[in-house]
């Protein structure tokens, strides 16, 4: 038995997250995603749950995360700053301090575009020597509602195949580099890996999942933010291990880029693609979004999955996921298809 699934196991005995946190009245969930995707998926979540654990993707190597990864070494801290915003109250509090963390400086010098929330984080990484801890500390700050975890220890490359880079040579293959690159790539995305290729998760993500009642994927970037979670050897069997229920919230539309064409239901082949073990249990979409439903139901099916379709989307028109709708398809979601905790 290798070093990884012994920890695996340990952590599937112990069957508690470390945060110490006591099973309540409520669900106990685990987000997995990145971006401005899965802030939409915890302001939502965190309407309907006080047990919500973030686990966010650490490949980011744009803007001022990939500066401050470039030239302090440290996890991208964009992506967890963002979904830190997200967990952040209405009350007055809790909408200061998310405005704050959100606030880029706008200079001629080196501190231009940087967020005021990367490099608080950043600072204390470096103050504490742990990146969980840190999190946990910034969090209380904020009284955020849920906590925040990178799904790896060690900074990330995204690379990504891609049909078609080349405009003057559509069918050829080439490998495009950076999390940054690959969402605006042209040409066709074929398939994402991690370098390095077996990447540590952190210990206190993988209780998390173990431990959930729910674990929800997406929406999001989908080779970006998405899939990479699936590419993590120890957070995937944690994944296929957990008795959790799996619930994968589709995007609104194709991302300009690298899912640009995609029907819902190609966004589902890619992810079995690239982890063919992992069951699910629900596919959400919004039902203006799914113009094929007997394909999407097919290819849910597919993965263990039922298809569940509800309004999420802005009323305004706006292609962004509304936090009270996509609140109630979540809470209808938890319900209809089974409680697995004490909860119930």
């Amino acid at each position: 038995m290798t070093g990884r699934n012994l920890r695996l196991r340990r952590l599937r005995r112990t069957g508690h997250a470390p945060s110490g946190r006591k099973r309540g009245a409520q669900p106990k969930v685990v987000a997995l995603g990145g971006g401005m995707g899965l802030s939409a998926s915890l302001a939502a979540l965190r309407r309907i749950t006080g047990d919500l654990t973030a686990v966010v993707t650490v490949a980011d190597d744009g803007g001022s995360s990939g500066r401050l990864r470039e030239e302090l070494g440290v996890l991208p801290p964009g992506d967890l700053r963002k979904a830190l915003a997200a967990l952040c109250g209405d009350d007055d509090w809790g909408q200061t301090w998310a405005r704050v963390i959100q606030h880029r400086f706008q200079s001629k010098g080196d501190l231009h575009e940087h967020a005021v929330g990367n490099l608080l984080i950043v600072a204390l990484w470096e103050q504490l020597g742990d990146h969980v801890q840190a999190l946990d500390l910034v969090g209380r700050l904020l009284g955020a509602h849920g906590r925040v975890l990178p799904m790896s220890a060690v900074p990330l490359e995204l690379q990504a195949l891609v049909r078609g880079h080349d405009p003057a040579r559509p069918d050829a293959m080439g490998t495009v580099r950076g999390q940054a690159t690959v969402a605006l790539t042209p040409g066709e995305v074929q398939s994402v890996h991690l370098v390095p290729h077996d990447p540590p998760a952190v210990p206190e993500t993988v209780s998390a999942v173990l431990d959930a009642d729910w674990v929800v994927l997406g929406p999001g970037s989908w080779f970006s933010s998405v899939i990479p979670h699936l590419l993590v050897p120890e957070l995937l069997e944690a994944l296929t291990a957990t008795k959790a229920r799996k619930v994968l919230s589709l995007n609104l539309a194709p991302q300009p880029g690298e899912t640009a064409g995609f029907s819902p239901q190609r966004h589902l082949e890619v992810l079995g693609r690239h982890a063919p073990k992992l069951a699910l249990d629900v596919v959400l979409a919004d039902e203006a979004a799914v113009p094929d439903r007997e394909s999407l139901s097919d290819a849910a099916k597919r993965l263990g999955a039922a298809v569940e379709l509800a309004p999420v989307a802005r009323p305004d028109g706006v292609s962004k996921h509304d936090p009270e709708l996509l609140a109630a398809a979540y809470d209808r979601i938890f319900r209809m298809h089974g409680r697995i905790g004490p909860w119930r």
